[in-house]
């Protein structure tokens, strides 16, 4: 997927510019569509320049929001809204009393715009289109055409509640074994290049013939110590390396498809994405979206690169007439149980409902996932590290007994 910038005139017929993703510029064209009515300029941004603006946008400290307080702040809008304190009143509000930075920051130009009449959806585009959920603005906005904007909010509190206790359950069984991994490696090179060469001098005075074991642990630490710096600059150089290829389109790509393929961690993955297109699209035509504005939206919030490019492209198929079950079953890239749920949703008109009670048990199905994934792999790695501490030892103990037998 490119970046694309671009000038256009939004709804207000104020002018905006931006930069959007897309996956060539007609798709990109019409993501600017969605909330913008005029297209003043179009054109792709290179690698160089990419890099370029990105650094000089930069906002120092950084624009992410804190999901507890931004679905905290969700419920408060449902919440005064529902008493009947007008617009205005709400967001000043809700800007006093929240104490994450970039927030409050967003809320305090969110209150000046509506102040001067501007459309709640309409200020929180113009001023958080960078980091806010892609949902959000949306159903923000279908929310002030149907007059039910406090129910809007609930339903998004609902949502990002949801998809945040969900996450954590995810990122904490992605970094579990991440982080033994790293501890694990750290270590190792530790004892290799500092430890064991230390322990290993004793056995320089005397004239035995050393078992296997040992010589390997000996030839082991003896390469560590001697290229423990070479091997620091290689290991910083290939994730530097890394870092390059994987904000590349095609690095993009691969690696999210090979997250789906990894053994136990590849179902969580792919459990996780059909837990986020369930919801989303749950949350968006029941906000009253049409399928393929809650598709495309849909696309942009999976964590998963590969799924969310191929949701993407079910837009082209919904625009030439195709069912999105028909589409997904073309597409071949979720659940079956999703695609065949889906189908059957819009068969019976009741696609909304289908859906929900699709991501109740996709939900499910991921934490069930999660802790059999933890149960796997908590054994496999403390076997592993095992295995190592064993061969370290073993080799020290079968050195002694060789040499208080050359005594």
């Amino acid at each position: 997927m490119a970046q694309f910038k671009y000038s256009a005139l939004s709804r207000s017929g104020e002018r905006v510019d931006g930069i959007v993703d897309g996956y060539n510029e007609l798709d990109a064209a019409a993501r600017i569509k969605e909330t913008c009515d005029v297209i003043l300029r179009i054109s792709e941004v290179t690698e160089e320049k990419k890099g370029l603006s990105a650094l000089l946008s930069a906002d120092i400290g950084g624009t992410k929001i804190d999901k507890k307080a931004f679905s905290v702040m969700c419920s408060q809008f449902a919440i005064i809204l529902k008493s009947g304190v007008p617009i205005v009143r709400t967001v000043n509000l809700i800007a006093a009393k929240t104490t994450d930075k970039t927030l409050k920051k967003l809320l305090d130009q969110v209150a000046k715009d509506v102040e001067s009449g501007r459309s709640l959806s309409a200020a929180f585009e113009d001023h958080g289109a960078k980091f806010l959920p892609p949902t959000f603005v949306e159903t923000i906005h279908a929310g002030e055409e149907s007059g039910n904007l406090d129910g809007s909010f609930e339903t998004m509190q609902r949502h990002f509640d949801k998809q945040m206790k969900m996450g954590r359950k995810v990122k904490g069984a992605l970094a579990y074994p991440a982080f033994v991994m790293v501890v694990a490696i750290g270590v190792v090179i530790v004892l290799m290049a500092f430890v064991v060469p230390k322990f290993l001098t004793i056995f320089e005075g005397y004239d035995a013939q050393l078992p296997l074991p040992t010589l390997m642990l000996i030839a082991i630490s003896n390469f560590f110590s001697h290229y423990f710096i070479l091997i620091a600059v290689i290991l910083m150089i290939a994730f530097i390396l890394y870092q390059v290829y994987a904000h590349t389109e095609d690095g993009r790509m691969n690696l999210a498809r090979l997250q789906l393929k990894l053994p136990v961690l590849g179902e969580v993955a792919m459990l996780n994405g059909a837990s986020q297109f369930a919801n989303s699209m749950t949350t968006l035509l029941g906000s009253g979206l049409t399928m393929n504005k809650a598709v495309s939206i849909t696309s942009k919030t999976l964590d998963n690169y590969f799924l969310a490019a191929e949701t993407g492209k079910l837009s082209a198929r919904l625009e030439e007439g195709h069912t999105l079950g028909d589409s997904m079953r073309e597409n071949q890239v979720m659940p079956d149980i999703l695609v065949d749920m889906t189908a059957v949703g819009e068969e019976s008109g009741e696609l909304t409902e289908t859906l929900d009670t699709i991501a109740l048990y996709y939900d499910t199905e991921l934490e069930t996932a999660i802790n059999s994934a933890l149960a796997k792999l908590e054994p496999t790695l403390l076997i592993g590290l095992a295995g190592i501490a064993g061969f370290i030892v073993v080799a020290i103990y079968m050195s002694m007994f060789s040499l208080y037998g050359a005594m």
